[in-house]
């Protein structure tokens, strides 16, 4: 048993998957803290609120919702809230819906994990993928992360490395093992922007995700999901592209300080 996790998630912390978080960690620590979003803050990524003050309400004992991005709940539990008491694992989620591919990059879930593991604290983010938004398989990660979680703390991991989790859409008996993959293309195909006009005669905007079947890779995560696995994906916050900077070298010098 660890001695301390903190959670946190995009969703809010009034959300189901918040509530599967909870239980999933109560079978692997001692004490589990909850700093999350007070609202839905999906899509933020991993920014942090520097242009307006954050507010902490205290929902319960060891638990606190903040006015701010998943990002800001990181900075805010380990930074303020949990300075005397750090812990010793940050849990992302469980997000309702899978992160992966390109859209990691867009992810709440991801980023509060990842601004957690750039303070010095080792992280995940879990997902539960779905295929109806009104049945989301929950029990499948509430039975399944707690072996995930110690299994992969076991084996333990890089420190400058967020580990995604993403459960496929099958109920637990279903599913496959846990299996390791590199972050494919993605879905995405574009962005789509829908213009509407309010009860007021103004106009507003929605921006929509445009996805389509594309070619993933070799040993991509959207693959291993779609074959029911559990998949576990490494993330870092470097992203220099080997390829183009190998392609660029002839051409620009390079920094060799």
């Amino acid at each position: 048993m660890l001695n301390r996790v903190m959670l946190t998630n995009d969703d809010g912390i009034d959300a189901p998957g918040m509530r599967v978080m909870e239980e999933i960690a109560a079978q692997i620590a001692t004490e589990v803290w909850v700093v999350a979003p007070e609202h839905d803050q999906s899509g933020q990524s991993h920014a942090i609120s520097l242009h307006h003050p954050l507010r902490i309400f205290e929902r319960g004992p060891r638990r606190f919702g903040v006015t701010g991005t998943p990002g800001d709940c990181a900075a805010m539990g380990l930074c303020h809230i949990m300075t005397d008491t750090p812990p010793d694992l940050v849990l992302s989620g469980v997000n309702r819906g899978l992160n992966l591919g390109m859209e990691t990059v867009f992810s709440g879930t991801v980023g509060g994990a990842m601004t957690a593991m750039m303070l010095g604290v080792p992280a995940l983010a879990l997902s539960q993928a779905f295929t109806r938004r009104d049945a989301v398989p929950w029990d499948t990660a509430r039975s399944l992360a707690p072996e995930v979680i110690r299994k992969l703390l076991a084996i333990g991991w890089g420190k400058q490395a967020v580990l995604n989790i993403n459960f496929p859409p099958l109920p637990a008996a279903e599913v496959g093992p846990v299996t390791l993959a590199r972050q494919g293309e993605g879905m995405v195909a574009g962005m789509h922007v829908e213009t509407r006009v309010d009860p007021r005669g103004m106009t507003y905007h929605w921006l929509n995700f445009m996805r389509g079947d594309r070619q993933q890779g070799p040993e991509s995560d959207y693959s291993a999901m779609r074959a029911g696995k559990i998949v576990v994906t490494p993330l870092r916050y470097d992203r220099t592209d080997d390829e183009a900077y190998a392609g660029l070298t002839p051409h620009l010098p390079r920094f060799e300080g």
